[in-house]
């Protein structure tokens, strides 16, 4: 399971991820976009000053600067991936994604808008931002890369690409029971990419990021009661879903007691009646269904998976 930074306090990070290195967590999921980078790193050094870890037992993810723009302007991926090292105190990272498909007017800003709010598209192809990230692997500072938010022609595109030289090794994607991505998750399984779960408890009521008019996914009384027999909670039941059927999970690090909690969702195991109810909780509810994206030509939740 992964420790997500996402919208996590900067003082926040300097708590919250020495205390999940110390109850077991060893993948920690960045960005520079998730403004916290440097107090990530200075909590993951602290954890090997003291002896708790080594550096090859943490797995740091980071995606591309300023989560959309970087990717419009390829020469600045591997000063952009500098940066976060940088920032991390590292000579590498594990992995390095794409944060999104969609190509944007090259700037500082994290999403930039014209005078009516919406954003400004570029023309770059991700084709090309993709070739900028195996060099980034060829030069040693990423280990691995990968992409988010890319649905199965996206991903396509890229397996198709002429002189491809690394495939990716995951798709980090919103997917919880309300969300299952079932096909997104097969076809990624037949080519040997790892899907990677946010959102998996169905997100946070973050006004702006999230549709607050969806459901609340642990308030699910299925979930509840699957969670009553196994006298765990529901989000603990919503992660072992997701472990279960092969996908990677990742979880928020922002309190301790539910990153102490989320540790014990390897204690217990659902039943294949319980696996198949929760399959039926599916409901094309998209949480974070990035409306600033929407009329991009590459926006990437127009299909069907």
């Amino acid at each position: 399971m992964i420790l997500l930074s996402f919208q996590v306090a900067k003082r926040d990070a300097l708590e919250f991820t020495p205390f999940a290195i110390e109850v077991g967590f060893r993948h920690i999921d960045c960005a520079h976009a998730y403004q916290n980078e440097e107090q990530i790193g200075q909590a993951i050094w602290s954890k090997i000053a003291d002896g708790t870890v080594k550096r090859e037992d943490i797995f740091c993810t980071s995606k591309v600067l300023c989560m959309l723009c970087v990717c419009t302007c390829v020469q600045l991926v591997q000063p952009a991936l500098e940066k976060s090292l940088k920032s991390l105190q590292l000579d590498y990272v594990d992995l390095y994604i794409m944060h999104y498909p969609l190509a944007l007017k090259p700037g500082e800003e994290l999403y930039p808008k014209d005078e009516n709010g919406k954003l400004i598209a570029d023309s770059v192809d991700f084709c090309r931002t993709w070739e900028a990230l195996e060099k980034c692997k060829d030069a040693g500072l990423a280990k691995s890369i990968g992409v988010s938010n890319f649905n199965h022609k996206q991903l396509e595109k890229i397996l198709n690409k002429p002189g491809l030289k690394y495939k990716p090794v995951c798709n980090q994607v919103e997917c919880h029971p309300y969300l299952n991505q079932r096909k997104l998750l097969d076809f990624c399984k037949s080519h040997d990419i790892v899907l990677v779960a946010y959102s998996a408890l169905g997100s946070q009521r973050v006004k702006g990021w999230v549709n607050l008019n969806h459901p609340v996914l642990l308030e699910d009384p299925v979930l509840s009661a699957i969670a009553q027999k196994h006298k765990k909670t529901p989000a603990l039941v919503a992660l072992r879903y997701q472990i279960q059927r092969g996908v990677v999970v990742l979880a928020k690090g922002n309190n301790k007691e539910w990153i102490k909690e989320n540790m014990q969702v390897f204690d217990f195991e659902l039943t294949p009646e319980d696996m198949k109810a929760i399959d039926g909780l599916d409901r094309n509810i998209r949480y974070c269904d990035f409306q600033l994206g929407v009329g991009h030509p590459e926006f990437p939740f127009s299909e069907e998976y």
